[in-house]
């Protein structure tokens, strides 16, 4: 399981390792230039392993300073050491005690893997392979082991000392003016579970009693000063317990749960065993500072990281191919809990947007994969949005087959078998297929074919008969290493609509009870029976499966749907498609047809009076039209991104024009009267109502900048001030830059809110865009080091901004290509994250294929590059075998 620069690691190849690690006790004396960390390992040889195998341990980037075997220190000859890896050619064939004593420098690790210090405090992360940057160890998630850890600092360096479990010992070192605790995990767990955070912190608290009556404390750490920001993720942290507890039996099983926010750190937040490590983006809140998507967001990934105690940390992966096990099967899990803390269709229309824009566009590239990789250059590259989005779809839809009720039973299955084990893909599905009694083989093709599948629909009645006959037709394109693909398992929850609107009773015998249908071959018919009416086809229900659908119906079909449906996913599904065919057109230059447009316009007009009101949070999604980067991927190749804009542009001012009495009347009775509460339904109506001032803008500019400096300077809450922002940013004038200065006068010294009039200014659509970020990296709130700020300026321009990224001169690219080289030297994770911005190259027109393909081939060519960036550069790059 070894990788280097050129090594192919591949699923295949998999065995189990030839030593086991039972215990481990760690001393820590936190430095920080000089830490210093003795590690006593209790090793054994593995029954599966290779009998003679010599002893290799990985490390990364460390400096050995003692080895011992059973207390006795090994002379040089009888061990090799490099900071890359610590080989003993003969260790004992029995159980014995390795002790190994390194040195490191937490101040100078900016690849914030690993030890490492962020704004004077001590913390670490360990996923995937950042233990090995600590100490010399058998890195691999198959290696589980009981820790015992003991952090020792000065005191007022860092008063704080926090590890893994439970708090056994804490004292002082006697004159020394250093501190020490000791905290002990009884449950044993692999390398990467392992934390620990050193240094000056505040602290929020809160008891917690389990559902058998156990005592829990749940505590939230934060920079001293900003307790009162911490509030709301101690209580999703408790409403997530009372979930888990609540909906699938999961009980939390040490004394103390402790999340610590940080703010120089690579992910959103990491599930070490009992100490949460988190970017402090997703903990931080107060109306004044975050939107209520920051709201929802923190609520999210702390429902996210506690339910890994579950299903990622007492049931672990067996080999980072199986990231999706613990991953899929953990972002399944909190979006159930956020459909049931708010709206569950609109949640579930987020969830597909989220899909749509991310991991399909994955799926479409040369970064293609499946959920479970059969191979792997670096794992660093494969915490993406097909393992993660696409691996809860895999998930969603094997509850969708089978039932709530068998599903829960599987689950409770799956739990009872693997806790305590490094389990794998094929056990997650048999503990399903055990309760059921079903083949889930063919299913199972999900988790190894990569690519989106397309299905097109046709539907035809036969009034003599009274029946109606679906036709489907399955086709996954070709990708990257799979050339021929096999028909998928998809499920498809379907129903129809009566054109007026009045119940429409069918029955199709092929139908499960849970209003399933499976095709799961490459053509398939369904047909349904005494069918008074011609009906209109609502297919995929809920999205009942990760496919792109192609529908044989009128846009007046489509709207029929939108004021009919009962489904609320296909009302919204239904508008958004009449309005991409119209978005599509104009982005080709193709005429629309004035009946097209006015039929969009008025059904558009009906929602607003009849059902805005009723959901609010639901009409703002039906108002909003799809975005730059969702054309560009239904269009698919030879994309002009300058005539997207401006297509969508045009767009915006018809429907803004067209409805322009019922969203002014909107706007103003929607004006938010009360104090501010981040609830689902409070949300929802600042949702609309930004909305609705985003569409007057489009439609009358001067009421649209007079509109939003008024909201701008009136706002109460983070939310509308950064909506009205949003819209001054399209407005170019003497209004939008003052709102620019006035912004970062009043938050410059928080850095969270600066990274919104970053990424604001950096998604601006003008030539003059690029000029400003650069300028903006000289500004003193941005930092090259630091991830938030980097993301905020340079991803968001990347990724947000389609028409200044992709410039027909390639100016965009060659930027982009000039921060990715930069930024790998410090931090390769960082660089690697912003390169995936290059994953459309290959849809664009020729001219901007080139540019961007010079800028890879530039990044590819650039001696000593990290693995992170060469890897995913060489992938951009290759030909595909298709």
């Amino acid at each position: 399981m070894r990788t280097d620069t050129a090594q192919i690691v591949r699923l295949e190849d998999y065995r189990p390792g030839d030593f086991l690690i039972d215990r481990v006790e760690l001393d820590v004396r936190l430095h920080p230039t000089a830490t210093r960390i003795t590690a006593i390992l209790a090793l054994r040889p593995n029954p599966e392993g290779r009998a003679d195998a010599p002893l290799r341990l990985d490390g990364d980037e460390l400096k050995l300073k003692a080895l011992a075997i059973d207390g006795r220190a090994l002379p040089a000859g009888e061990f090799e050491a490099s900071p890359q890896e610590l080989v003993i050619a003969q260790p004992p064939r029995r159980p014995f005690t390795l002790t190994i004593e390194t040195e490191i420098d937490p101040t100078s690790n900016t690849k914030l893997m690993g030890l490492y210090r962020s704004s004077g405090n001590y913390c670490t992360q360990c996923e995937a392979e950042g233990f090995r940057r600590i100490t010399y160890f058998l890195d691999r998630p198959d290696v589980m082991a009981v820790y015992t850890t003991r952090i020792e600092a000065g005191r007022d360096e860092a008063p704080v000392l926090l590890g893994n479990g439970n708090l056994v010992e804490s004292g002082d070192v006697d004159g020394t003016g250093r501190h020490f605790a000791v905290w002990h995990d009884p449950h044993p767990k692999p390398s990467y579970l392992f934390a620990l955070v050193g240094g000056r912190l505040g602290k929020i608290a809160k008891p917690f009693t389990t559902m058998s009556g156990r005592e829990v404390e749940l505590a939230v750490y934060v920079e001293p000063g900003k307790e009162n920001r911490a509030d709301y993720a101690l209580d999703a942290l408790e409403r997530s317990m009372r979930w888990d507890e609540r909906v699938f039996d999961r009980e939390y099983d040490l004394d103390v749960f402790n999340i610590v926010a940080v703010s120089d750190f690579n992910m959103g937040a990491m599930e070490n065993k009992g100490l949460n490590i988190f970017n402090d983006k997703y903990v931080l809140a107060s109306p004044e500072m975050a939107t209520d998507a920051d709201y929802a967001n923190i609520e999210a990934i702390i429902a996210h990281e506690y339910f890994h105690n579950w299903s990622g940390n007492r049931v672990t992966c067996r080999d980072w191919f199986q990231l999706c096990l613990k991953e899929g099967l953990t972002v399944f899990r909190d979006q159930e809990f956020s459909s049931d803390e708010r709206s569950r269709p609109v949640h579930r229309i987020a969830e597909v947007k989220t899909l749509r824009a991310r991991q399909f566009v994955e799926d479409a590239g040369p970064l293609a994969h499946p959920v479970r990789p059969a191979q792997y250059r670096e794992i660093n590259n494969f915490y993406t949005a097909t393992v993660y989005e696409k691996g809860a779809e895999i998930v969603r839809m094997l509850k969708t087959i089978i039932g709530d009720e068998d599903f829960r039973r599987g689950m409770d299955l799956y739990f009872e078998r693997c806790d305590g084990t490094a389990a794998t893909v094929e056990d997650f599905l048999r503990a399903f297929a055990d309760v059921t009694g079903r083949d889930l083989s063919h299913f199972a093709r999900w988790y190894v074919q990569s690519g989106t599948p397309r299905v097109t629909v046709r539907g035809a009645y036969d009034e003599g008969a009274k029946t109606y006959r679906l036709d489907f037709e399955q086709v996954t394109p070709p990708t990257p290493g799979q050339p021929v693909k096999e028909p998928m398992a998809i499920p498809v929850v379907l129903g129809l609509v009566a054109r007026d609107g009045r119940p429409l009773q069918a029955t199709g015998e092929r139908v499960s009870r849970h209003g399933v249908f499976m095709l799961d071959k490459t053509t398939d018919s369904l047909t349904f029976e005494d069918v008074a009416t011609p009906p209109v086809p609502s297919v995929f229900r809920g999205f009942s499966a990760p496919v792109k659908t192609s529908l044989d119906l009128s846009n007046e079909e489509l709207l029929v749907l939108l004021r009919h449906d009962t489904d609320a996913f296909n009302r919204w599904e239904a508008s958004q498609t009449v309005a991409m065919r119209l978005l599509v057109s104009l982005s080709k230059g193709d005429p629309i047809l004035d009946e097209d447009m006015l039929g969009l316009s008025s059904a558009l007009n009906s929602f607003i009076s009849n059902d805005a009101m009723r959901d609010p949070a639901f009409a703002a999604l039906v108002l909003t039209l799809p975005s730059e980067a969702d054309i560009a991927q239904e269009i698919g190749r030879d994309i002009d991104p300058d005539a997207i804009h401006h297509a969508r542009i045009e767009m915006r001012r018809r429907i803004g024009q067209a409805c322009r009495g019922n969203l002014q009347e909107l706007y103003t009775g929607l004006a938010d009267t009360g104090a501010y509460s981040p609830d689902a339904a409070s949300a929802g109506r600042r949702a609309l109502r930004n909305v609705t001032l985003d569409l007057l803008a489009g439609a009358d500019p001067d009421l649209g900048e007079r509109t939003a400096r008024e909201q701008f300077e009136s706002a109460s809450n983070m939310t509308d001030r950064l909506a009205s922002l949003n819209v001054l940013m399209t407005l170019p004038g003497d209004a939008r830059e003052h709102a620019i200065d006035t912004f970062e006068e009043r938050y410059r010294d928080e850095p969270l809110v600066l990274d919104k009039w970053f990424t604001l200014q950096a998604a601006i659509p003008e030539d003059a865009t690029l000029k400003r970020v650069r300028r903006l990296m000289s500004h003193p709130g941005f930092s090259i080091s630091n991830p938030n700020r980097v993301r905020s300026l340079v991803g968001s321009f990347a990724m947000l901004n389609q028409m200044q990224f992709n410039r027909a001169d390639g100016s965009g690219y060659d930027f982009l290509a000039e921060i990715v080289l930069r930024v790998d030297e410090l931090n390769p994770q960082l660089a690697a994250r912003l390169l995936t911005a290059f994953g459309t190259w290959r849809m664009m027109e020729k001219m901007r294929r080139s540019h961007a393909k010079n800028a890879l081939l530039r990044i590819a060519g650039k001696p000593n590059l990290s693995r992170d960036v060469s890897d995913i550069a060489q992938r951009s790059l290759e030909e595909q075998q298709v």
